[in-house]
């Protein structure tokens, strides 16, 4: 990104604005993919932890920090900075997950669950690979509709409907 801006700054002092134009597209172009490369890691952590969560059918203190976290900072990746519009609009998540993180989050959670008692196959084979995909794209409503200060309460609630939230919930009191 150095040389771009070195370019960028020569372009406009010698006066080629359409080449500076065509730097600044190109750095805007790897700002997003950076951006989206950060969601779909955090995306990829709260689909592990929701694998760990379906096949072993209990909630950690650990499992639910990490599924917080990570919707709490693709919130806040998500927006653009203009505030009124998203890198990943509501309707892109079931396909993003299904085509891009579900496999590797998969793989993933396989060395984790059950203390890697599965093979990658083996736990795809096992997983409700839908109700994951639901339980994702819920959570991810969420980012949508409430603010950072009301997002850790209304995720309480979520997690405790979660497989051994209810256990979760009341260690949590």
């Amino acid at each position: 990104m150095t040389q771009e801006l070195i370019d960028l700054k020569n372009s406009i002092l010698e006066g080629r604005y359409a080449d500076a134009l065509a730097i600044v597209d190109e750095l805007e172009g790897m700002s997003k993919q950076a951006i989206l490369r950060n969601i779909q890691a955090y995306l990829n952590i709260l689909l592990i932890h929701l694998i760990k969560n379906q096949v072993e059918q209990r909630l950690t203190g650990s499992w639910a920090n990490s599924i917080r976290n990570s919707i709490r900072e693709i919130k806040k990746l998500n927006i653009k900075d203009n505030k009124a519009s998203y890198y990943i609009n509501l309707d892109e998540w079931e396909n993003l997950i299904e085509e891009e993180i579900i496999e590797d989050a998969i793989a993933d959670a396989s060395e984790e669950v059950m203390d890697g008692k599965f093979t990658r196959s083996q736990l795809s084979a096992m997983l409700n690979k839908s109700q994951i995909l639901t339980t994702a794209t819920s959570l991810l409503t969420l980012t949508y509709t409430y603010s950072p200060k009301e997002l850790p309460a209304i995720m309480d609630d979520y997690l405790s409907q979660l497989a051994g939230g209810e256990d979760w919930i009341n260690r949590e009191k």
